[in-house]
Protein backbone atom coordinates (compact mmCIF):
# COMPACT_ATOMS: atom_id res chain seq x y z
CA UNK A 1 0.00 0.00 0.00
CA UNK A 2 1.22 3.29 -1.04
CA UNK A 3 1.11 6.93 1.13
CA UNK A 4 -2.87 7.49 0.65
CA UNK A 5 -5.43 10.49 1.55
CA UNK A 6 -8.92 10.11 1.05
CA UNK A 7 -11.48 13.06 1.19
CA UNK A 8 -13.18 11.75 4.04
CA UNK A 9 -12.87 9.14 6.70
CA UNK A 10 -13.72 5.65 6.45
CA UNK A 11 -17.42 4.61 7.22
CA UNK A 12 -16.07 2.40 9.98
CA UNK A 13 -14.37 4.93 11.83
CA UNK A 14 -17.16 8.18 11.32
CA UNK A 15 -19.26 6.48 13.89
CA UNK A 16 -16.79 6.34 16.38
CA UNK A 17 -15.70 10.05 14.97
CA UNK A 18 -19.30 11.04 15.86
CA UNK A 19 -19.22 9.37 18.96
CA UNK A 20 -16.24 11.60 20.13
CA UNK A 21 -17.21 14.72 18.63
CA UNK A 22 -20.60 14.39 20.56
CA UNK A 23 -18.65 14.12 24.03
CA UNK A 24 -16.66 16.73 23.53
CA UNK A 25 -17.68 20.34 22.39
CA UNK A 26 -14.28 21.75 21.79
CA UNK A 27 -13.16 18.75 19.04
CA UNK A 28 -16.91 19.41 17.66
CA UNK A 29 -16.49 22.51 16.15
CA UNK A 30 -12.99 21.36 14.27
CA UNK A 31 -14.90 19.76 11.11
CA UNK A 32 -17.54 22.79 11.38
CA UNK A 33 -14.95 25.08 10.79
CA UNK A 34 -11.89 23.39 8.85
CA UNK A 35 -14.77 20.75 6.31
CA UNK A 36 -14.67 17.06 6.47
CA UNK A 37 -11.59 15.07 8.18
CA UNK A 38 -9.09 13.98 5.41
CA UNK A 39 -8.25 10.57 5.96
CA UNK A 40 -4.57 9.42 5.59
CA UNK A 41 -2.14 6.70 5.61
CA UNK A 42 0.89 5.46 5.19
CA UNK A 43 2.76 2.14 4.01
CA UNK A 44 3.32 -0.77 6.13
CA UNK A 45 6.46 -1.96 7.50
CA UNK A 46 9.74 -0.91 6.58
CA UNK A 47 8.81 2.17 4.52
CA UNK A 48 6.54 3.69 6.93
CA UNK A 49 8.97 4.06 9.34
CA UNK A 50 11.38 5.00 7.56
CA UNK A 51 8.93 7.85 6.34
CA UNK A 52 8.46 8.84 10.26
CA UNK A 53 12.35 8.95 10.71
CA UNK A 54 12.52 11.27 7.73
CA UNK A 55 9.88 13.40 9.70
CA UNK A 56 11.39 13.78 13.05
CA UNK A 57 11.81 17.26 14.31
CA UNK A 58 11.63 19.32 10.59
CA UNK A 59 8.84 20.90 9.23
CA UNK A 60 6.42 19.47 7.10
CA UNK A 61 7.72 21.03 3.90
CA UNK A 62 11.14 20.17 4.47
CA UNK A 63 10.48 16.31 5.53
CA UNK A 64 8.55 16.42 2.45
CA UNK A 65 11.15 17.41 -0.15
CA UNK A 66 13.63 14.85 2.07
CA UNK A 67 11.26 11.92 1.24
CA UNK A 68 10.43 12.48 -2.42
CA UNK A 69 14.42 12.53 -2.96
CA UNK A 70 14.87 9.30 -1.09
CA UNK A 71 11.80 7.45 -2.48
CA UNK A 72 12.84 8.51 -5.60
CA UNK A 73 16.64 6.33 -4.97
CA UNK A 74 16.20 2.99 -6.73
CA UNK A 75 16.05 0.06 -4.02
CA UNK A 76 15.57 2.93 -0.78
CA UNK A 77 12.95 1.56 0.25
CA UNK A 78 13.51 -2.08 0.56
CA UNK A 79 16.01 -2.83 3.61
CA UNK A 80 18.35 -4.66 1.95
CA UNK A 81 19.08 -2.41 -0.90
CA UNK A 82 19.22 0.74 1.38
CA UNK A 83 22.35 -1.12 3.32
CA UNK A 84 23.89 -1.79 0.23
CA UNK A 85 23.71 2.11 -0.63
CA UNK A 86 26.14 4.30 0.59
CA UNK A 87 26.19 7.25 2.85
CA UNK A 88 26.98 9.84 0.35
CA UNK A 89 24.33 8.61 -2.05
CA UNK A 90 21.79 8.80 0.99
CA UNK A 91 23.15 12.26 2.06
CA UNK A 92 22.24 13.60 -1.37
CA UNK A 93 18.66 12.69 -0.73
CA UNK A 94 18.92 15.18 2.62
CA UNK A 95 19.15 12.90 5.44
CA UNK A 96 21.36 14.26 7.85
CA UNK A 97 24.44 12.06 9.19
CA UNK A 98 22.33 10.94 12.46
CA UNK A 99 19.48 9.97 10.13
CA UNK A 100 21.60 8.39 7.60
CA UNK A 101 22.76 6.18 10.58
CA UNK A 102 18.95 5.92 11.97
CA UNK A 103 17.94 4.81 8.30
CA UNK A 104 20.58 1.71 8.53
CA UNK A 105 19.40 0.80 11.85
CA UNK A 106 15.73 0.24 10.80
CA UNK A 107 16.83 -1.56 7.63
CA UNK A 108 19.22 -3.72 9.85
CA UNK A 109 15.92 -4.73 12.03
CA UNK A 110 14.25 -6.00 9.09
CA UNK A 111 16.74 -7.84 7.06
CA UNK A 112 17.55 -9.76 10.49
CA UNK A 113 13.96 -10.33 11.39
CA UNK A 114 14.21 -8.35 14.64
CA UNK A 115 11.07 -6.18 12.89
CA UNK A 116 8.61 -7.46 10.61
CA UNK A 117 5.55 -6.02 9.22
CA UNK A 118 3.49 -8.68 9.73
CA UNK A 119 4.32 -9.36 13.13
CA UNK A 120 3.83 -5.74 14.03
CA UNK A 121 0.31 -5.37 12.36
CA UNK A 122 -0.69 -8.42 15.22
CA UNK A 123 1.20 -6.96 18.57
CA UNK A 124 -0.94 -5.08 20.46
CA UNK A 125 -0.03 -1.32 20.73
CA UNK A 126 2.34 -1.24 23.67
CA UNK A 127 4.08 -4.08 22.68
CA UNK A 128 4.55 -2.84 19.07
CA UNK A 129 5.55 0.70 19.73
CA UNK A 130 8.15 -1.34 22.25
CA UNK A 131 9.27 -3.01 19.49
CA UNK A 132 9.67 -0.24 17.26
CA UNK A 133 11.91 2.35 19.98
CA UNK A 134 14.33 -0.42 20.79
CA UNK A 135 15.58 0.38 17.01
CA UNK A 136 18.15 2.97 17.31
CA UNK A 137 16.74 6.43 16.30
CA UNK A 138 12.71 5.08 16.47
CA UNK A 139 11.72 6.70 19.33
CA UNK A 140 8.00 6.55 20.92
CA UNK A 141 6.64 9.55 18.75
CA UNK A 142 7.77 7.46 15.29
CA UNK A 143 5.95 4.50 16.67
CA UNK A 144 3.37 6.09 17.41
CA UNK A 145 3.13 8.09 14.64
CA UNK A 146 3.67 4.38 12.26
CA UNK A 147 0.59 2.62 14.42
CA UNK A 148 -1.73 5.72 14.11
CA UNK A 149 -1.51 5.82 9.97
CA UNK A 150 0.23 2.94 8.81
CA UNK A 151 -1.52 0.30 10.96
CA UNK A 152 -4.57 2.73 11.56
CA UNK A 153 -4.95 1.92 15.53
CA UNK A 154 -7.79 3.70 16.81
CA UNK A 155 -6.19 4.83 20.27
CA UNK A 156 -2.64 5.52 19.98
CA UNK A 157 -1.78 8.86 21.05
CA UNK A 158 1.61 10.70 20.17
CA UNK A 159 1.54 13.23 22.97
CA UNK A 160 5.07 14.55 21.90
CA UNK A 161 3.52 15.98 18.62
CA UNK A 162 4.78 19.47 19.14
CA UNK A 163 2.01 20.56 16.39
CA UNK A 164 -0.62 18.29 17.78
CA UNK A 165 0.02 19.61 21.57
CA UNK A 166 -0.10 23.64 20.20
CA UNK A 167 -3.78 22.54 18.59
CA UNK A 168 -5.08 21.13 21.82
CA UNK A 169 -3.69 24.46 23.52
CA UNK A 170 -5.88 26.45 21.03
CA UNK A 171 -8.82 24.52 21.07
CA UNK A 172 -9.19 24.37 24.62
CA UNK A 173 -7.54 27.56 25.56
CA UNK A 174 -4.79 26.60 27.38
CA UNK A 175 -2.26 28.74 28.87
CA UNK A 176 0.32 26.92 27.12
CA UNK A 177 1.19 23.99 25.09
CA UNK A 178 1.06 21.14 27.04
CA UNK A 179 3.68 18.87 27.49
CA UNK A 180 4.09 15.15 26.79
CA UNK A 181 2.76 13.95 30.15
CA UNK A 182 0.46 16.74 30.88
CA UNK A 183 -0.88 16.03 27.16
CA UNK A 184 -1.36 12.12 28.00
CA UNK A 185 -3.43 13.15 31.22
CA UNK A 186 -5.77 15.29 29.02
CA UNK A 187 -6.07 12.59 25.97
CA UNK A 188 -7.73 10.12 28.57
CA UNK A 189 -10.67 11.61 27.85
CA UNK A 190 -10.92 10.77 24.57
CA UNK A 191 -10.37 7.09 25.11
CA UNK A 192 -10.84 4.76 23.12
CA UNK A 193 -10.36 6.46 20.51
CA UNK A 194 -7.55 8.77 20.72
CA UNK A 195 -5.79 8.68 17.48
CA UNK A 196 -8.90 10.05 16.22
CA UNK A 197 -8.84 12.90 18.62
CA UNK A 198 -5.20 13.45 17.27
CA UNK A 199 -6.59 13.67 13.80
CA UNK A 200 -8.85 16.13 14.09
CA UNK A 201 -6.54 18.62 15.89
CA UNK A 202 -3.80 18.18 13.35
CA UNK A 203 -6.99 18.90 10.76
CA UNK A 204 -7.25 22.04 13.63
CA UNK A 205 -4.04 22.94 13.37
CA UNK A 206 -3.73 22.79 9.36
CA UNK A 207 -6.75 25.09 9.15
CA UNK A 208 -5.77 27.53 11.56
CA UNK A 209 -1.98 27.71 10.26
CA UNK A 210 -2.01 26.96 6.22
CA UNK A 211 0.67 24.57 7.09
CA UNK A 212 0.27 20.99 5.33
CA UNK A 213 0.57 17.81 6.66
CA UNK A 214 4.23 16.07 4.89
CA UNK A 215 1.81 13.27 3.09
CA UNK A 216 -0.09 16.50 1.21
CA UNK A 217 3.31 17.44 -0.14
CA UNK A 218 3.94 13.96 -1.21
CA UNK A 219 1.25 12.36 -2.38
CA UNK A 220 0.23 12.83 -5.82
Amino acid sequence: MTPAIFPHAPATERHAIDALVAADPDLARIEAAAGPLPWRRRQGGFPGLLQAIVGQQISNQAAAAIWRRLAALPGALDPQTLLSLDDDTLRTAGLSRPKVAHARALAEAFADGRLHEATLAVLDDEPAIEAISAVRGMGRWSAEIYLLFALQRRDVFPAGDLALAAAAAELKSLPARPGPAAFRALAEQWRPSRALAARLLWHHWRHLTGRPAMDDLTVT
